[in-house]
């Protein structure tokens, strides 16, 4: 296996692999149950909520499949830079505002939805798009709890390596909206929710922090993660107080399984992590390699998993030598998470591939590619990276240290400067990442 051609055939791989959770044909193929149910239950309008890296077109395959004499209106929030050149009707607004820090834009939208669902009635059929990044998009804090303490906790959290899990679960308790309260909202009108899983185990109540459907954490639950990571001394007082507050049954809880209003709601995965790394490894076959999907939950510090990762690879390329004469194609999809203690620029897919491409230094015949499939790693406009055992060769023979760059979470610059950052702009979807390994002799 040609290193050259192995980063082609990842890169070929990757791209199947986004291909397989398009938003635009994922909706388009549920949209009959939309319109059946509209039918059904005897509605006569719709309100469209759609929000998420995903929104723009998950509402335009909405759209496109709605008849004329349906009376549709509603709002659509992305993160910005996601609307690209998609053209919406006038009776749909379009926001844009910030991820994964929220921002005042996502308040003020967030507002706007709130406005919208609160003139439903039990005729009308409100169909939510959610996809990931919802839950930083839409922001609606609690009385008490102004923006600027959501924005100071979210960033305590990221930076203390909570999983996505732990911070939906602290995000819904100081929420109006998240862990079922926007179903809540929306009653007494009927809705269906079509979802692209950004989460592990495609869980509903996690996935943009459970909008629409029950939620089994607590407040208490939520004081504990604050707890976990050590940093309460650094959590706004009104916040901890509210969680305290909450934790002690001062202030109603989420909404649960069982909740009458709940009932009125359809929760669907139109797609997920396990579709795209599906793909991934048939497009694998295809190619020629003897290819498994190995996880869907890979999860942890990146470093960690980049040193297993490199075990497993090396281990297996041993065995090949020995026993066949077939490349081997390992496809991984998940979320891994970075503990931020430098003030470099990177995310969790270039600090996975640069500590992957420090345990792999001059080992012919193994590739990684490690990539977000929403196309934004972290705070850079890299999706991830592709490596190979000439990455950290080439990166000395220019004087560079790689090991300093990953001390410090600078692995974006690092292969800004070898050359190896993918970019792929904005994909339009959301479904976790994906990595691919390709082993060969």
């Amino acid at each position: 296996m040609v290193l050259k051609d192995a980063r082609e055939s990842a890169l070929d791989m990757f791209k199947t692999a986004l291909r397989a959770v398009d938003p635009y044909a994922s909706v388009k193929r549920y949209m009959s149950r939309v319109l059946s149910a509209y039918k059904d239950h005897g509605s006569t309008n719709i309100l469209l909520v759609s929000f998420g890296k995903a929104a723009i077109p998950m509402a335009k395959a909405a759209i496109d499949r709605l008849s004329a004499d349906i009376p549709f209106k509603g709002i659509v929030l992305t993160k910005y830079g996601h609307v690209g050149d998609t053209v919406l009707p006038a009776s749909i607004a379009v926001y844009e505002a910030g991820h994964p820090v929220p921002d005042e834009a996502g308040q003020r939208a967030a507002l706007e939805i709130l406005k919208l669902l609160a003139g439903a009635k039990q005729n009308t059929l409100v169909l939510f798009l959610i996809s990931g990044g919802g839950s930083a998009l839409l922001v609606a804090p609690w009385e008490g709890i102004t923006l600027e303490h959501k924005q100071r906790v979210t960033d305590e959290l990221l930076r203390a390596g909570a999983s996505i899990e732990e911070l939906n679960t602290v995000r819904k308790h100081l929420s109006r909206v998240k862990g079922g309260r926007l179903a809540q909202i929306a009653y007494p009108a009927r809705g269906i929710s079509l979802i692209l899983s950004d989460v592990i185990g495609d869980r509903l109540s996690i996935i943009a922090s459970g909008p629409t459907c029950a939620d089994a954490s607590t407040f208490a639950d939520a004081v504990d993660v604050l707890e976990k990571y050590g940093n309460t001394a650094k959590i706004p007082s009104s916040v901890m107080d509210m969680l305290q507050e909450g934790a002690m049954g001062g202030i109603p809880e989420t909404p649960k399984e069982g909740e009458p209003f709940l009932k009125n709601f359809q929760n669907i995965i139109i797609g997920s992590n396990k579709l795209a790394t599906k793909a991934a490894r048939a497009r694998a076959i295809e190619l020629g390699f003897y290819s498994t999907v190995f996880s869907n939950e890979i999860h942890g510090e990146a470093k960690d998993v980049a040193h297993q990762y490199a075990m497993q690879a090396k281990e297996l390329q041993k065995t090949l030598l020995k026993n066949s004469s077939q490349n081997i194609c390992l496809v991984f999809g998940g979320e891994t998470t970075v503990m931020v203690k430098g003030s470099g620029l990177g995310g969790r897919n270039t600090e996975l591939a640069l500590s992957f491409a420090l345990e792999i230094e001059g080992t012919e015949g193994i590739t990684l590619l490690s990539a977000g499939t929403d196309g934004t790693d972290g705070p850079t406009d890299a999706a991830g990276a592709i490596v190979d055992g000439t990455t950290i060769q080439v990166a000395r023979s220019k004087g560079l240290n790689p090991q300093s760059y990953l001390d410090r979470n600078d692995s974006y610059s690092f292969f800004k400067e070898t050359g190896e950052l993918l970019i792929t702009g904005p994909t339009g979807t959301n479904v976790m990442d994906v990595q691919v390994i390709l082993i060969g002799r």
